[in-house]
């Protein structure tokens, strides 16, 4: 089993299932550093990997099927941002609302276009290719792990790097956070709070659209129904693992995406297909487990020393 799970095969193909969830972490990540709730992630993404080969069929390119699932992103991201910001609408609410939405509306859709209620495989339409990355493919174990990707993988990555840059070190990024940790205050500083906000949405929209889009036009050549299949709300749990740091968040996916694969690789085994269909959302319901115990006990430790200090200056004063 340790001879699987640290092969360069193993290892290629967690980082490429790893990516729709990445996108979803990092869409999730930018909605929490502008201090809007991430709930309607999963649905955007599923309306957006049917947007993608659609328009990728209608005009014979995959990148114009991309562009046009990042649109279809942002859009229903202003949709939740219309009722959660400007509305007031409870966010919990608007995000299950969306979610629904999006399921009902990809299934009429997908009727409506082909005639069938499951899938969009009668469209055949393109995909985005595979790269070879020179000079790393030809080195032992990490070309055979790093290179051959799908460009949607590679430019998660890069956009990885780019928000950690973005948020730390751009002045429209620190903004961003500023706005999302206390909108008062930076409302007393004289920053537009609605042009951060929607500087939030739209890219979050537009990566959970890149997300949704790989779906159907990378991890698979079309759409079938409720294809996302969780991925939104396991990037939500990525992203409140990784506490926001889009290191930590990178590493949550990994884990994420290897319990998938050994999802994947345990169906050779005789084993029961509803079973091994879980591991991937018991590794997760796991891994918030462990997380939300461990920030208990520092919040925990945290308390008890702030209140030994007290003690003892209270006991130093007395003296």
């Amino acid at each position: 089993m340790l001879n699987t799970i640290f092969s360069a095969d193993f290892l290629f193909t967690s980082l490429r299932v790893m990516t729709p969830i990445l996108y979803a972490a990092l869409a999730c990540m930018v909605f929490t550093k502008g201090g809007i709730d991430a709930i309607g992630t999963e649905g955007i993404m599923l309306a957006c990997s049917l947007a993608g080969p659609v328009f990728g069929f209608f005009s014979h390119n995959a990148f114009v099927g991309v562009v046009c699932a990042m649109i279809v992103g942002v859009l229903m991201a202003y949709l939740f941002g219309y009722f959660t910001i400007v509305l007031h609408t409870n966010s919990v609410l608007a995000g299950i609302a969306l979610n629904t939405l999006s399921g009902g509306l990809t299934v009429f859709a997908t009727f409506f276009l082909t005639g069938n209620k499951g899938s969009t495989q009668s469209l055949n339409s393109p995909v985005i290719p595979n790269m070879r990355v020179p000079f790393l493919s030809q080195i032992p174990f990490l070309g055979e792990v790093f290179s051959g990707h799908n460009l949607i993988t590679y430019l998660g990555w890069c956009f990885t790097i780019f928000l950690a840059l973005f948020f730390w070190k751009m002045p429209a990024g620190i903004r961003v956070r500023a706005v999302g940790e206390s909108e008062a205050a930076a409302k007393s500083v004289g920053l537009p709070i609605v042009k951060y906000k929607i500087m939030a949405l739209t890219m979050a929209g537009a990566l959970a659209g890149i997300g949704g889009a790989y779906m159907s036009m990378g991890y698979v050549s079309f759409f079938s129904r409720d294809m996302v299949a969780g991925r939104g709300w396991i990037g939500m749990a990525a992203e409140a693992m990784g506490k926001g740091l889009p290191g930590p968040i990178m590493l949550a996916v990994l884990i994420f995406g290897m319990a998938d694969c050994l999802a994947i690789r345990l169906q050779i085994l005789n084993l029961p297909s509803q079973l091994i269909q879980c591991i991937p959302y018991m590794v997760t319901i796991i891994a918030i487990s462990v997380y939300s115990y461990m920030a208990r006990q520092k919040k925990k430790s945290t308390k008890q020393k702030r209140m030994s200090a007290l003690i003892t200056e209270t006991k130093v004063e007395g003296d």
